[in-house]
């Protein structure tokens, strides 16, 4: 009578983890990618709120007497160490991006022009693959 094997032997169990290595190292820096890119999006998304309270202010004729509390934004999030708020006809609106050592220390900005459109921007120390979509370098 013969022995038939069953199971795995101890080459294919390694060949198994040795390509689930292989893809980890490839899949672990996109995802950090996607988290960067992820958290500057997230910081534009925490200014945005203030557009509407800016302009309405603007409108009132008052532009230069606001802060944050008065256009409904926090001076801080999770996404974002500081929010700091510039007043005026051609004010600012900026998060400064905290996390992912990629964009940490780094800004979104949202900035009204004179013809009173509002124009996003980022600072020169966040890679052109985290900017999102609508946003300048």
């Amino acid at each position: 009578m013969k022995n038939i094997q069953k199971g795995f032997t101890l080459i294919e169990l390694m060949i198994v983890v040795a390509i689930i290595a292989i893809l980890a190292a490839i899949a672990l820096p996109a995802y950090q990618d996607y988290i960067a890119r992820s958290q500057v999006t997230a910081g534009l998304a925490d200014i945005r709120g203030g557009v509407t309270a800016f302009e309405e202010i603007i409108n009132k004729g008052t532009p230069s007497t606001f802060d944050n509390a008065d256009i409904g934004l926090a001076d801080d999030t999770a996404r974002c160490s500081a929010i700091n708020v510039t007043p005026g006809e051609t004010g600012e609106l900026e998060c400064v991006l905290t996390g992912n050592p990629k964009v940490s220390g780094e800004s979104v900005l949202l900035t009204r022009n004179t013809s009173g459109a509002w124009i996003c921007s980022v600072t020169a120390g966040i890679d052109a693959k985290y900017i999102p979509g609508g946003c300048e370098p």
